[in-house]
Order: structure tokens, then C-alpha cells, then sequence
């Protein structure tokens, strides 16, 4: 997708959200391997153009549910980098009290619905946010964020069904990083187009967009968004996207070759092709790349700071914010 339809300081902030969410999951990583973070930890490293892109075509009234690969999308909604990082290593500043650790955070202020740990089980879930705006009548959208390995779950279908019988704005957001949690599309999706037209039966149109180029995110995206918004009813934003790392911290990823994910990062990074529209395109200096990059890691580092320093869940925490 062209840079030609954004400007300089759009482009800026483009690169600025992308290095924020890249360097915080490599900090993430970093803090599990040390001893920090416990549990299962799923990175979004590769993926960051799908949020990020989209978040510049969202509105204060929408609302956001995604799976278990949660954190980037909490930190570019806005939640503090602090909360965030304090919630991963199980601390009581975190956003979900300590309680939801990297699973499942949640920030209704900024209409975040989770991080939810069963694969797929968001999805019915986005579609009643989406009831939930066309009864209140707010003029918001749900964004349901789902993977490739839970477009093969029935609940998925079922929820498509109610979203188009009713025409509800939900914006079905397909982050397909190709290998679900370890068996690639090819060997899980039936039909010749895989994933690609799974509305099908239901209406529901289908957009296949480059998951790893921001601006192609954010063009393709926004006309099909305001068409919701307009309603007309659900639409899947099919993501190609690609996760560098295992499924989770702790799947070494042996299902590919090292030779694939290089080549995906040495064509395909999204936080590469932004800072080359900069510097080749925009001809900004490598200083003001440099400036950024640096604002970047004194946030994430205060970050982990704070997540470390901060004090655990007292004792009588358990029984708090549960349903007795």
C-alpha cells in the first residue's frame, strides 16, 4: 500500500505505536526468561500492524475483544505500558489487579473486553457487544479479534449466523498467523480457499488484507468499517499476518524453518517497512528515528521497572471481584 495517502506525522505515529508494541513483547520475553512472568505467555512480535492499524479507524464508543495474544492490543487502546507490564508479572497495579495475568486483562474504561484464555470463546462474546451497541444505539462497533486455529471452532459459526441475521456492527478480525498453535492452515482448513470465505454462507463478506503492512490495514479496513457502522451488518477483515515466535513462550516452534521466519522478517516486518517509508520517502533523518526509538525504550523500561518493584496481591485479594 502506498505511503502517498499519509502524512509525515501520521507516519511517525504509526512507527512510534508499531516500535512501542515490538519492543515491549521482546521486554515481555526477556522478563519471562528471567523469572518474572509466570504461566503461559503468548507474544504478538509480527503481528503489531493488525491493531495498530486498525486502532486509527476505530471510535471512542467501539469496543475490543480479542484471545489470549492480548497485550499489544491493551497498550495501543491506550492502557499505561505500566499496568500492563505490572499485570504480567502478577502484581497488584496491574489492570487486572494481578488477578488476569497475560491471558486476561481487561480495561472497561477503554472498552477492552479481554483476553480470553479458550480458544475462540471470544467471539460470541463480541458479537454480543455488538447487540449490546445496536440496542443502545451509540453508533459503536465490536471488534472481535479471533486466530486461524479458533476460525475452526463451531461457536465461531454460530455467532456469524446471529451477527448476520441481525445485522449487528461487529467487526470480525481474522489475525491469521498461519499456524494456529502449531498445524498450518493447509493441514486444518477444508476447501480450496482455506479460510478466505468462511462468511460465506452467512453474508458475510470477506477482505483480505497484508496483516504485516499498517497502511494496508488502515485503507482497506476503513470503508468496510463505516459500512458496519452504517448498518449493513458484520464483515471479516481477513489478517495474513505472521507470529515470529511460538505459540506461546514455550513451544520452541519446530513445525517451521528457521529459513521461513527469516525471510517473513526480512520482507514482510511491519516495523521495518514504516521506518523505510520514513527514511527513504519521507527523508526524515536517521536522528529523529533514533529519538523515537529511545522515547520507546525509556517507556518500556519504566515499565518493567515499575512491574518488578511493584508489590504482589494481598492475601484477602482472592475474595474480591469474584461472584460468591
Amino acid at each position: 500500500m502506498t505511503f502517498k495517502e499519509f502524512d509525515l506525522e501520521t507516519v511517525k505515529k504509526l512507527y512510534r505505536q508499531l516500535k512501542l508494541a515490538r519492543v515491549f513483547e521482546e521486554r515481555v520475553g526477556a522478563l519471562y526468561t528471567q523469572g518474572h512472568i509466570y504461566g503461559f505467555c503468548h507474544l504478538y512480535i509480527g503481528q503489531e500492524a493488525v491493531i495498530v492499524g486498525l486502532s486509527h479507524n476505530m471510535q471512542s464508543q467501539d469496543s475490543v475483544i480479542t484471545s489470549y495474544r492480548d497485550h499489544v492490543h491493551m497498550i495501543t487502546l491506550g492502557v499505561s505500558p505500566n499496568a500492563v507490564m505490572a499485570e504480567l508479572c502478577g502484581k497488584a497495579a496491574g489492570c487486572s489487579k494481578g488477578k488476569g495475568g497475560s491471558m486476561h486483562m481487561y480495561s472497561k474504561e477503554h472498552r477492552f473486553y479481554g483476553g480470553n484464555g479458550i480458544v475462540g470463546a471470544q467471539v460470541p462474546i463480541g458479537v454480543g457487544l455488538g447487540l449490546s451497541h445496536k440496542y443502545k444505539k451509540d453508533g459503536g462497533v465490536s471488534f472481535t479479534f479471533y486466530g486461524d486455529g479458533a476460525a475452526n471452532q463451531g461457536q465461531v459459526y454460530e455467532a456469524f449466523n446471529m451477527a448476520s441475521l441481525w445485522k449487528l456492527p461487529v467487526v470480525f478480525v481474522l489475525e491469521n498467523n498461519r499456524y494456529a498453535l502449531g498445524t498450518s492452515e493447509s493441514r486444518a482448513a477444508a476447501g480450496k480457499n482455506g479460510l478466505k470465505n468462511r462468511g460465506d454462507p452467512f453474508g458475510i463478506e470477506t477482505i483480505l488484507i497484508d496483516g504485516m503492512d499498517v497502511f494496508d490495514v488502515i485503507v482497506k479496513s476503513k470503508k468496510a468499517i463505516e459500512r458496519v457502522r452504517g448498518g449493513e451488518g458484520p464483515v471479516i477483515l481477513h489478517m495474513d499476518t505472521y507470529r515470529y515466535r511460538g505459540h506461546s513462550i514455550s513451544d520452541p516452534a519446530t513445525y517451521r524453518t528457521r529459513e521461513e521466519v527469516e525471510n517473513v522478517k526480512k520482507t514482510r516486518d511491519p516495523v521495518s517497512r514504516v521506518k523505510n517509508e520514513l527514511i527513504k520517502n519521507f527523508a526524515i533523518p536517521e536522528t529523529d528515528i533514533t529519538e523515537i526509538d529511545s522515547e520507546v525504550a525509556d517507556i518500556v523500561n519504566a515499565a518493567a521497572e515499575f512491574a518488578i518493584k511493584s508489590e504482589v496481591p494481598e492475601a484477602a485479594a482472592l475474595e474480591r471481584d469474584v461472584a460468591l
